[in-house]
């Protein structure tokens, strides 16, 4: 009897490894379109990364605009905003919706935001949208340089006809009113 449960445990103990060893096949491909659209952004390259972003996507923000709000975060002589870091933390399995796949990835984006040459005045209102944005455990200051390190928890949606070429759509809060005309209901209750 001792053999046969033994028996049993190891065999449910070998599914539950497999279960949890088992990965998601377009999990990469999501992974490094995300790594593309966030080294475009650390090296400067604005026009690349905004050619990551879905097209629909322009409907919610204007290409040009968008692009103008990439300039002037990355870009900026008065605030130095750099990427530290960028980790997924979770890409769900595609679903094929009305002939694209969509998969939603959960990332954690690690910022450096340098004030050190804003005013006071500037950096008390900088301070105030990074602890609103992000969260106030999501920031620190360091007094040093005078700048910001932001643990930020961020989330996209990655689209795609061939799951193979994935274009992305953020879901950030303040677009999750508009994003309706760029993704499923199905997606949307997801996020």
């Amino acid at each position: 009897m001792k053999r046969k449960t033994l028996m049993f445990l190891f065999v449910m103990l070998s599914f539950m490894v497999f279960a949890q060893n088992k990965t998601n096949p377009d999990e990469a491909s999501v992974r490094k379109s995300l790594t593309y659209f966030f080294n475009s952004l650390k090296a400067k390259k604005t026009n690349q990364a905004v050619s990551s972003i879905d097209p629909k996507f322009f409907t919610v923000v204007p290409k040009e605009q968008l692009t103008q709000i990439i300039e002037m975060t990355y870009n900026n002589p008065f605030m130095k905003v750099d990427i530290l870091g960028m980790q997924p933390v979770n890409i769900t399995t595609p679903e094929l919706i009305n002939g694209a796949y969509y998969s939603i990835a959960d990332y954690a984006l690690r910022l450096k935001c340098n004030t050190g040459s804003l005013s006071d005045e500037m950096k008390k209102n900088i301070a105030q949208m990074l602890f609103s944005k992000y969260g106030k455990n999501n920031v620190k200051y360091v007094q040093a340089d005078g700048s910001y390190l932001i643990n930020a928890p961020m989330k996209a949606c990655a689209i795609s006809k061939d799951k193979k070429s994935w274009k992305l759509v953020f879901v950030e809060k303040e677009y999750q009113s508009k994003l309706s005309k760029v993704l499923p209901k199905k997606i949307l209750d997801k996020i």
